[in-house]
């Protein structure tokens, strides 16, 4: 049966490419946030460990729902480690940083998918896809809000 949400085909498939890279962005930050959890050490470590496994959980959460949005504009999700490679802007962290590092990290993968949501809320709004942008607008603010309280622990 044919999608007929009022939104045009290339302009499903246009914001779908935003949301691709969101969900790249949101996974690539789930997994690091979750081998830190794994691997944080140090006089933060009760602290931290229970902070990470928030995030991690409420970043899988994150990217089911963008995922969940591809697919109702009637596009395929990306679903690998190679696709989310290409789409990704967030840094893969091979070793086991000190705490503050991964805080650091942390804190710059999430300004990092802050931005890549701010372009897709643009993309979504011209292509007149108030349900994304919508969704997306929520996706900025937890990203803003766990920036702040993890570059807080920095000071």
């Amino acid at each position: 049966m044919a999608i007929d949400i009022g939104i045009a085909k290339k302009d499903r498939e246009a914001v779908a490419k935003h949301l691709s890279k969101l969900l790249a962005d949101t996974y690539s930050l789930y997994l690091k946030t979750h081998n830190f959890h794994w691997n944080v050490t140090g006089p933060q470590f009760n602290s931290l460990h229970g902070m990470f496994e928030v995030q991690y959980n409420a970043l899988w959460l994150a990217a089911d729902e963008v995922a969940e949005r591809i697919r109702i504009l009637d596009v395929f999700a990306p679903g690998s480690y190679s696709q989310f490679g290409k789409l990704t802007s967030i840094k893969e962290e091979a070793g086991v940083p000190e705490w503050k590092d991964m805080v650091a990290q942390l804190v710059e993968g999430h300004e990092i998918a802050a931005a890549t949501a701010r372009d897709t809320i643009k993309g979504a709004e011209a292509a007149g896809d108030e349900g994304t942008a919508d969704m997306v607008t929520g996706r900025l603010k937890d990203h803003e809000k766990t920036a702040w309280m993890l570059r807080s622990l920095l000071k």
